[in-house]
């Protein structure tokens, strides 16, 4: 979901302070802070985005960025209007989007990978990062299957820059097909400033733009 950078810490406290629901949670190392002003926010549903937390996220530390943050924040918003956004290890949620989305637990999946990105500004593209975090979400999530949630079919239109869903379903392609790994190494490059669009090449032998019409070719 989209990222946002200019969440300041003091925004999120002034929010906690009047958050209807406050809890803390810690687990092997990691605290999760839970915030929601939301009174009829489902308490199953809490527990289940705090489960969830717990059993993705060390994962992706341990995967992509053992030095990501150790604790983090969640916050239901009635007053948010978005989906979900990050930033800074704080995480904001639309509580209506569970309502009308009820099995989307994995928006939980796709967010904390923002965490674990910690790309700054200028890391790299936004279609990339975004993509990422879907084929993330994709590889490690616990239930896209309740929420519907699948990779699409390609299309004659889409473009590797079409980011989310698309992006991860040829990030997943070039880790079955060309190069096993790649998406380690974008996301460290990312994280380190040191991506360029030659890096495609240098990894697997061709350039982006090649990769992707091989993917298109042979893709039904």
């Amino acid at each position: 979901m989209k990222k946002i950078f200019l969440l300041t810490f003091i925004s999120f406290i002034a929010v906690f302070a009047v958050a209807q629901d406050t809890t803390t949670h810690k687990k092997d190392g990691y605290i999760l802070h839970f915030a929601s002003n939301d009174r009829n926010f489902d308490p199953a549903l809490k527990k289940r985005m705090i489960e969830t937390f717990f059993k993705v996220y060390p994962v992706l530390a341990k995967d992509f960025n053992p030095k990501t943050a150790k604790e983090l924040y969640f916050n239901i918003d009635t007053a948010y209007k978005g989906v979900a956004a990050t930033g800074g290890g704080k995480i904001v949620y639309n509580p209506q989007w569970f309502i009308k989305n009820p099995g989307d637990i994995d928006v939980v999946t796709h967010e904390v990978m923002h965490v674990v990105q910690n790309y700054g500004r200028g890391g790299g593209p936004g279609w990339l990062t975004e993509g990422i975090a879907d084929y993330v979400r994709y590889k490690y999530g616990v239930d896209n299957a309740g929420a519907k949630w699948s990779l699409p079919s390609l299309k004659p239109e889409h473009s590797y820059k079409n980011s989310y869903r698309i992006t991860a379903r040829f990030l997943n392609w070039l880790e079955e097909h060309q190069s096993k790994g790649i998406v380690v190494k974008l996301d460290e490059a990312m994280r380190n400033h040191t991506y360029k669009n030659e890096m495609w090449a240098e990894i697997t032998g061709k350039s982006l733009d090649e990769l992707w019409q091989i993917y298109i070719s042979k893709t039904d």
